[in-house]
């Protein structure tokens, strides 16, 4: 227990995204009853990362008599903005009691991810329904809303009376941990505040938390607090615990939120313990806060640019030793670095037009150097359609241009940071995705670069392939220390830093490897892209809303 408290790290425990509620309706569906109309029911399946298999996740109810259902039950999900979380609807006509699904008629299925719903105009998606040859099975429409609950974030202050005294001179050094119950009952950390050297009557600095870190949307669950001494070398002293829940803090300050600090072990050992102290809610308060489904829904859109590494320290294209070689059996690291966090960030890009470019060639016809040349190969326009897009121009630039160097990344982040400038509005975000092999020549114009992009809607992504040390791009990656240049700071922290070699699965399993690279990368764009938005007092529009549901004339 004692191990688990020191290696909490708040940025990395994986907190509930948000969850999101899915309607489902149908319209135009198959009649397969003969006296009748059909009676639907829709079946959702979630796919597993690595495995590929499809579970069942839940059904809506049955409407009987219908072909344009209108479902009240709901799917609730959980949203993850870098994980691709394909959904697969199936729609059946109920036939008889079973509920063994293989029993009643098939009336057509689709496919999507849950942010090709988000990222839809209004969040509101059609597609048509196929899966059974030469007949049209009508369309289904799902729209996704996120739960009004997990946007709020509460702040709160406590204190403590008269702890038990752990340390042999003087008294204890106090501090809490909070932990959220788990569906299966286990306790995931939380929280932790400040140490408050040596008294018994601490009195915390107040602080703030999401909702759902606290509960995951569910008021009534139990909130665990472990109250510790603090020792230097980590070996914390347990003084004791209590349990609340998100609805009994919510009360605020009153007699129901003085707790007493229990330690089970001295409670069997002594008659008379009572004990180990109190601890009191002095405050309580929660605010909403606009989220990242706020912002798509209100329209901002993801612009998603590439910039590949066209320099010679990658090897000759054509020597399977290349990190751009081509294999006929599977993708390169470049290639797969692209489709992985491309292929996410497609959901929320409405026109699918990527703009590609190469830094580090030669380019025909005579040999001039260029760090920002459009792999499309078309002059002034860099854009190429969807991911597929992006790959075949980076495939056929390999054979035209000659792998060169130096290896310079200013002139391809001035570039998207001189569109970004244009659009400061909230309706665009950009996301510059740079893959590379090495290590970067013009250190001191890239961090120019980057410090001055760092108030513009503009993340990086860098992703390092192949053996090479990263240490520089640690310098960029403003995680430990926020990127300087000429003694100004960088406003926000807008580069995410990671070697491709540290999520290559070692079984082999490209999907996999892929889906855990888009998932560090990408982790980080929802709050880069939120602290933008706070930074410039931007509130997102009201959700677009698409055209209605068609009103049905029920033909009695």
């Amino acid at each position: 227990m004692m191990a688990s408290i020191g290696e909490f790290d708040p940025l990395n425990t994986r907190v509930p995204a948000t969850k999101i509620e899915v309607t489902v309706s149908c319209r135009s569906l198959l009649d397969v009853d003969t006296f009748s109309k059909s009676d639907p029911v829709v079946v959702l399946y979630l796919q597993a990362v690595g495995t590929k298999e499809w579970r069942e996740f839940g059904r809506t109810e049955v409407i009987d008599n219908t072909r344009n259902p209108d479902f009240v039950r709901k799917f609730v999900l959980d949203f993850f903005f870098e994980e691709k979380q394909n959904l697969r609807f199936d729609v059946y006509n109920v036939d008889s009691r079973s509920c063994n699904i293989s029993k009643h008629d098939f009336l057509g299925q689709t496919f999507c991810t849950l942010g090709e719903i988000i990222g839809s105009t209004g969040g509101r998606l059609e597609k048509t329904l196929s899966g059974i040859p030469g007949k049209k099975c009508g369309v289904i429409i799902l729209t996704a809303e996120e739960l009004s609950n997990c946007r709020d974030i509460a702040t709160m202050q406590l204190c403590a009376n008269k702890l038990d005294k752990k340390d042999f001179f003087g008294k204890s050094d106090p501090f809490l941990v909070f932990y959220r119950s788990n569906e299966d009952g286990t306790f995931t950390i939380c929280h932790k505040t400040e140490v408050i050297k040596n008294t018994l009557n601490p009195v915390w600095q107040p602080f703030t938390i999401p909702v759902r870190a606290l509960c995951n949307g569910d008021y009534d669950r139990t909130v665990k607090v472990d109250v510790y001494d603090w020792d230097r070398d980590g070996s914390h002293d347990f003084i004791g615990e209590f349990t609340t829940s998100y609805r009994e803090l919510s009360r605020g300050q009153n007699q129901f939120n003085v707790y007493e600090v229990l330690n089970p072990k001295k409670k069997g050992k002594k008659k008379k313990y009572i004990n180990s102290g109190t601890v009191t809610l002095l405050s309580f308060k929660v605010e909403s806060e606009y989220t990242f489904v706020d912002f798509i829904r209100g329209g901002t859109q993801l612009n998603f640019t590439v910039a590949i590494d066209f320099t010679a320290s990658n090897g000759n294209p054509s020597q399977p030793t290349s990190l751009h070689y081509m294999s006929p059996y599977q993708m390169n690291a470049y290639a797969m670095a692209l489709k992985a966090v491309g292929e996410i960030i497609q959901d929320y890009d409405s026109d699918k037009l990527f703009p590609a470019y190469g830094f580090g060639a030669k380019l025909p016809p005579d040999g001039k150097i260029s760090h920002a040349f459009p792999l499309s190969g078309e002059g002034e326009n860099p854009n190429c359609v969807g991911i597929e897009g992006v790959l075949e121009a980076y495939f056929q630039s390999l054979r035209t241009v000659q792998l060169y160097g130096p290896t310079n990344f200013a002139p391809v982040i001035n570039k998207v940071a001189n569109c970004a400038s244009e659009i400061t509005d909230g309706s665009q975000y950009f996301v510059l995705l740079m893959i590379t092999d090495g290590v970067i020549s013009d250190m001191v114009q890239t961090k120019e670069a980057v410090v001055n992009a760092a108030s513009l809607p503009l993340s990086i992504i860098i992703v390092g392939v192949g053996p090479a040390e990263f240490d520089a791009m640690e310098e960029l990656d403003g995680d430990e220390v926020r990127v300087s240049s000429r003694g100004r700071l960088a406003e926000r922290d807008i580069v995410q830093f990671v070697p491709f070699r540290d999520y290559v699965d070692r079984s082999g399993n490209q999907v996999l490897s892929m889906a855990r690279l888009a998932k560090d990368v990408l982790a980080e764009i929802p709050d880069q892209l939120l602290s933008f938005m706070k930074s410039r007092g931007i509130e997102p529009r009201p959700a677009l809303s698409s055209s209605p549901l068609p009103q049905l004339h029920r033909h009695m």
